[in-house]
């Protein structure tokens, strides 16, 4: 427990503040190279499974994918705006079939094409385009303090899951899947998010102020209404992302387990993989970009 702490301390205020402060390029990289090893770790998982992946194939469709997301010929900007976004998005997931179809006609036997191909365009949907929509996100107006908005309402319910779960957890979530899951951390969960996400909204200004002028921000990645937000719409977006976090987390134990594997990886000392720590914001994250997205279309 002390080297998970440990490896905490030091990871978030360097996640924080490359969030904040980093530019949108960087956070770009920074986004492809956590998706390449990810996607590193998922590929070794699907091998368990028997499958034999189509690694190289894969690893160069993703880096091709962010390199069209941080570099938009269309206009100066250094990332493509939600309209676009959305269209390479869905563009990328349904050209992703058949480019690694495509590839996988040469494999031998016959019979390892389709799932080869099949878990790359998993990795690729599951991984990847997540994480190019919280790129994308932190384009957005308010972008920088909506991506730590997220990460405050996944992290708090991971924390509060763990350690209330560890303490007075008796019934089991999911034991099939995730043995040490139970529906006390599950619930105590639900709630820490729902009380970072809304008090992350109610002092709005005051925190973006702060980060302004501590030059953490730039005007317009921060929240500088007078009046603070609604708060029954982030209440329920907070509870909405706290649902999909969970799931995220229960279908990485379910990928682990299936293939036999405790952890995705060990590059983070008591964390396990880098696939263990975002398999949370890999299903939250699109629920914020769309939410994110439909508010601009407004």
């Amino acid at each position: 427990m002390i080297t998970r702490i440990a490896t905490a301390v030091v990871l978030i205020p360097i996640v924080l503040l490359l969030v904040l402060r980093a530019p949108l390029a960087v956070v770009g990289i920074l986004a492809a190279t956590l998706a390449l090893l990810s996607i590193a770790e998922f590929l070794k998982l699907v091998e368990g499974y028997g499958v034999q992946p189509l690694r190289w194939a894969t690893y160069v469709f993703v880096c091709l994918f962010f390199v069209l997301l941080v570099v938009s010929p269309t206009n100066q900007k250094p990332l493509l705006s939600t309209e676009v976004a959305g269209i390479t998005f869905g563009f990328a997931a349904a050209i992703a079939t058949f480019t690694f179809l495509s590839i996988a006609l040469r494999r031998q036997p016959l019979n390892t094409a389709y799932p080869a191909a099949a878990a790359s365009v998993f990795a690729f949907t599951y991984i990847a385009l997540p994480l190019g929509s919280m790129v994308q996100l932190r384009q957005q107006w308010s972008g920088a303090f909506m991506l730590v908005y997220l990460l405050l309402v996944v992290w708090a319910g991971d924390i509060f899951a763990y350690f209330v779960g560890r303490s007075v957890g008796r019934h089991r979530m999911a034991p099939r899947v995730s043995p040490k899951k139970t529906w006390e951390g599950a619930v105590a969960s639900f709630a820490a998010s729902i009380l970072a996400g809304t008090l992350w909204y109610h002092y709005a200004l005051p925190i973006s102020s702060f980060l302004l002028r501590a030059h953490l921000i730039e005007p317009r990645d921060g929240i500088f209404n007078l009046q603070p937000p609604p708060l029954w719409p982030i209440v329920v977006l907070s509870a909405v992302l706290n649902v999909a976090a969970q799931l995220g987390d229960l279908a990485e134990s379910l990928l682990k387990r299936g293939a036999g594997a405790k952890d995705s990886g060990t590059i983070l000392p008591g964390h396990g993989g880098m696939l263990d720590r975002i398999d949370a914001l890999l299903f939250a994250a699109p629920v914020l970009w769309y939410y994110a997205a439909w508010r601009v279309m407004q």
